[in-house]
């Protein structure tokens, strides 16, 4: 059952991409839309892993150059 979900989200995901793509090639209004939607998405999951992964780090950073 995992497995189909797993499926079904990475189909979503690939369709999206497909979307973006046409949608930078001028394609119909609701591919447009769903680029946006994706593109909007991929923010969020941009966003959100960047503070998960600053929430992981320890606040003694001494040595720290401040470069990642």
């Amino acid at each position: 059952m995992v497995f189909v979900v797993l499926l079904g989200v990475l189909a979503l995901v690939i369709f999206g991409c497909v979307c973006v793509v046409w949608a930078a090639r001028g394609g119909p209004r609701w591919v447009r839309g769903v680029a946006a939607v994706t593109t909007g998405l991929g923010e969020v999951v941009r966003v959100l892993a960047k503070s998960s992964k600053g929430s992981n780090r320890s606040n003694s950073s001494s040595s720290d150059d401040g470069s990642d």
